[in-house]
Order: C-alpha cells, then structure tokens, then sequence
C-alpha cells in the first residue's frame, strides 16, 4: 500500500527587518521622468524653472512700476498747480486749496480753487454708506460663517459677489430712474439727487467686499476657539459676540477700509446721483443735500478743460488728494491683512 505525505506548504515565520525590505522594495509612485537625467535634461529643467520664475517676476515688477508711474504721472501735473514763485506763496495756495470753500476755477477776475467742499463731500457720502453697509456687511458674514449649512452658504456667497460685478454705470441709472423718485415722493427732498441717493447705493456696492473679506476672516478662525467656548457653558450669542468677532476683528478692520476704498474711489455712481452742488452740508446730518465729491469733479470738468491751464493742473491736485486716502486706506488694511496671515501661520 502506497502511502504518500500530503502536499502541505508550511510558512516559515517572517522577521519584521524582513518585512521592511519588502516593502521598500515595493515602488513608491510611477514617475514618468527618470530620476537619473542626462545632461540636456538637467539643463533644460534648469532654463525652464529660472524662465518661469524670471517671467513672473517680470510681470510684477511691471505692476508695481505701473503703479509708480500712475503716482508720479498725477503728482508731476499737480506740481504746477502747487508751485509758487516763492515758499509763501506756495503755502498759501496750499492752504487755499485745503481750506477754501469756493470752487470757481473759470472766473475771469478772482478765480477760486477751494477743494473742501469736495474732500467733504466724498468723506461724507462714504461715512454714511459706511453706516449702512458695515452692519448689513458684518451680519450676512456671521450668518454665513456660522449658522449658514454649507449648502446654502455655497449657494449664498456667489449670488452676494455677483453685486461687484455689476458695472458702476448700471447703479447709476438705477439711482436716478428709481431711487431719486422714490426719495422725493417719501420723505418729500426737494430733490433725489442728494447725498442719501449716493450714499444708498455707495452701501450696495461696498456690501460684497466687506462680506466676502470679513467671512473670510470669521471662517480662518477654526471650530476650535467656538467649541471651546461652547463648552464653557457660553451661548451661541455670547460666542459670536465676545469670541468670534474679537479674535476676528484684525480682518473685520480690513474689510471695512476695504469697503470705504471702494466707495470713496467710485465716479459714476455719486457723479449721476450725488446733485454735483460744490457746497458743504449744513447742517451735517441732513443728507437731502446736494454734494459734489472728489472723482465726481475731475469726471465732470477734465473733459471741458484745455490742457496746460491752473484748471487742469488743479484737477489733478484734486486726484493728488484723493491717491493719498485710497493709498493711505490700503495700507492700513494690508497691516490688518498681514496680523491675519501672521496669526494663521502661528496655528
């Protein structure tokens, strides 16, 4: 009788230095490219990186130069303006211009360039936008950096951007066709083509800049910092109020200066519905009143001002001015920014 040994195949107990060799014998990733390269490879991956990086710091070197060159194109044409034949009376055009609130730059006798009835006037209708649209602003980021699902927020958010995209020129008619009567029929104004007209829409247009900058911020803080106040027993209230918005005010700060930019740089908007009347508010808390801002002026008599005259150079010391806010603005506003990126990076 044959009597054969089954097949039977023992596995023999495997160390662990074992399994580690096989595993690094395993490949990593599929690479097209050889590690090993031939020098025409290595060189043409040299020409290639030092190309694209030599053609991106081309590119932004000619956006900051444009941006220098934009500076010094409308301080050049200031300079004539502002230039006297002596020190004294350089200083007293100066104060003129700052001061002095009679704007008449055509007058054949005494001609007038008294600029604050337009530096007011911008002030002015971008510090009422700015009441209107900082809490509208603040409250949909809170909603939708908090309470929002993600559902709606995504549905949301693009449908409050699309608010930026509208062009200037489209809020305008809007503010004459439908708003200016509907001011004058209600509240009685003598004319809708007033400070509160411009202002109005000024807050429409500064809205999606403030919501998209302060949810963003509001959303960079992480669930952290709430459960934690969650499980101290605070409400939901108490956490938005005294948690969230404080850890997030560096970036709420950079969107309302990015609001105020938006509105105190807008031409056609307060140029259509403002009232174009060079004069300052009195009193100042009535904004039925017609006012004249800064852009609204160098749009309305650039076009009708022979070149090389005191007029045109005084149009472009209005545009001086008004470089130095939006230019001041946004430093501030990269300074909050820069505290934003510094605390995330410190997470």
């Amino acid at each position: 009788m044959d009597i054969r040994k089954p097949n039977v195949t023992i596995l023999q107990p495997t160390s662990g230095a074992d399994r580690v060799r096989s595993e690094q014998s395993k490949p990593v990733a599929e690479f097209s490219r050889p590690l090993l390269l031939s020098p025409g490879q290595d060189l043409l991956g040299y020409v290639t990186g030092h190309l694209g990086r030599g053609t991106l710091f081309v590119i932004t070197l000619v956006s900051v130069l444009a941006v220098f060159l934009i500076f010094w194109f409308v301080i050049r044409e200031a300079i004539p303006f502002l230039k006297g034949e002596s020190l004294g009376q350089t200083i007293a055009r100066l104060t003129e211009f700052l001061t002095g609130k009679n704007w008449y730059p055509e007058a054949h006798v005494h001609p007038e360039f008294g600029a604050l009835p337009a530096i007011v006037g911008s002030v002015y209708v971008t510090a009422v936008a700015l009441v209107l649209s900082v809490p509208v602003g603040l409250l949909c980021a809170l909603f939708l950096s908090d309470m929002a699902p993600f559902s709606i927020r995504q549905a949301i958010k693009p449908v409050i951007e699309i608010l930026a995209a509208i062009p200037s020129v489209a809020y305008g008619f809007f503010a004459i066709i439908v708003v200016a009567p509907w001011l004058q029929h209600t509240f009685g104004f003598s004319t809708g083509a007033n400070a509160l007209n411009a202002a109005m829409i000024l807050a429409i247009m500064a809205v999606p800049t403030i919501i998209s900058v302060a949810e963003d911020s509001l959303s960079a803080i992480g669930r952290e910092i709430r459960e934690a106040s969650y499980a101290l027993g605070a409400t939901r209230a108490e956490t938005l109020l005294k948690v969230v918005i404080p850890a997030a005010h560096s970036g709420i700060i950079a969107a309302i200066i990015l609001g105020m930019m938006r509105a105190i740089g807008e031409t056609m908007v307060v140029w259509m519905a403002a009232g174009m009347a060079s004069q300052i508010p009195s009193p100042w808390w009535d904004l039925s009143q017609s006012v004249r801002p800064m852009t609204a002026t160098i749009a309305q008599e650039m076009g009708e001002t022979a070149r090389g005259t005191v007029h045109y150079y005084a149009l472009f010391a209005i545009g001086c001015v008004l470089l130095i806010f939006t230019f001041g603005m946004n430093l501030i506003s990269e300074h909050f920014m820069a505290r934003i990126h510094r605390r995330e990076g410190g997470r």
